[in-house]
């Protein structure tokens, strides 16, 4: 490809899903839960190919950043409104800075991939598809199961049959709609459908998406950033995600197929699914960390490194200790965590 590759990290949010090992001092892109290294350090070596790579974050966090990507620069958005006005004021910054336009490759930092070099190579093709195209690409993870936690792609219905790295005629094609968590009888209609996981991964130019945006509820923003203003940006804004303010609104939006073992670790039910298939458990529980002594207990998620726990005869349920706080709830409940943490902020204790 005939323009550089810039590949831009978003890891500017906490994690409150990840509760209590995820804090507002401790976002869930710094911690390892599999494996030694970090969730952010583990992301950047997957981006190893760009030409450039950078790390979208808060100010709060901008100093650690280093620690785990001393080789990518830092851009600090200028406040914490969602991947929507995230993404469009990194397309601003990273065009205005570079001497000839990139095409940027857009992830999220708390992911789970199988194979990095497959993985590595989708990328490369997305970015290729966005230039092909001028569009706003997104990757969709084929999915192995009704998964109520994630959102859905579904392919325009006159598209063609997609496959992964089998040549550009058959490796992308347009979106015809975005469904948001699904209930479990949805989610099986969607993958007999064909639909994809909503992955949150992105390749566009930033002329492409700045343009999309101009369209969209993020309009002001655009109109700030072209000002120099990008504060003044934000005040005239509300949060919102990039896949409701843009991509379900653009006219020159698609999916390219990603087709490697994958897993969103935003939640503590992800993080046991990952050692399950890495074979680190304890008997039938599933133990990211800690001293577990375990009486006719299965399918438990355990993370406490520094207490002991014992389960009796119990099954399906996450015990999470960290520092002075402990959580105990159903697996499936794990979703729901983020009503603790609302509950906690609303006592200033989070």
């Amino acid at each position: 490809m005939d323009r550089p590759i810039v590949a831009c990290v978003l890891a500017g949010g906490t994690g409150s899903r990840l509760y209590p090992a995820s804090r507002s001092d401790r976002p869930k892109q710094f911690l390892s839960l599999v494996g030694e290294r970090s969730l952010l350090s583990r992301t950047m070596d997957r981006t190893a190919f760009a030409d450039e790579r950078y790390v979208l974050t808060r100010d709060s966090f901008a100093d650690e950043i280093r620690d785990h990507a001393p080789e990518a620069g830092v851009l600090v958005e200028p406040a914490g409104k969602d991947t929507g006005p995230a993404l469009v004021y990194a397309a601003w910054r990273l065009r205005e800075q570079s001497r000839r336009e990139p095409v940027l490759l857009c992830l999220p930092s708390d992911h789970h991939v199988s194979d990095d070099a497959a993985f590595a190579a989708r990328l490369e093709r997305a970015a290729e598809i966005a230039v092909e195209t001028d569009g706003l690409v997104t990757l969709g993870v084929e999915p192995t199961r009704p998964a109520t936690g994630y959102g859905y792609i579904v392919p325009e219905r006159d598209g063609p049959s997609l496959v992964a790295g089998d040549g550009p005629e058959t490796d992308h094609t347009g979106i015809d709609r975005f469904t948001e968590k699904p209930d479990c009888e949805e989610a099986t209609r969607l993958i007999e459908s064909g639909a994809y996981w909503n992955a949150g991964i992105f390749a566009w130019t930033p002329s492409a998406l700045l343009r999309a945006a101009r369209t969209s509820p993020l309009a002001p923003l655009v109109e700030a950033l072209e000002e120099g203003d990008p504060d003044r940006g934000f005040d005239a804004i509300d949060p919102v995600s990039v896949d409701y303010a843009i991509m379900e609104r653009a006219a020159e939006a698609y999916v390219t197929p990603l087709s490697v073992g994958w897993d969103d670790l935003g939640t503590w039910d992800a993080v046991g699914r990952v050692i399950d298939r890495r074979a680190e458990r304890d008997g039938e529980n599933q133990i990211v960390d800690g001293d577990v002594l375990s009486v006719d207990a299965s399918n438990n998620v355990v993370a406490a490194p520094d207490a002991h726990v014992s389960l009796l005869e119990v099954e399906n349920l996450l015990v999470a200790a960290f520092d002075d706080r402990i959580v105990v709830a159903p697996r499936g409940a794990s979703q729901r965590l983020r009503t603790v943490v609302e509950a906690l902020r609303e006592r200033d204790a989070f």
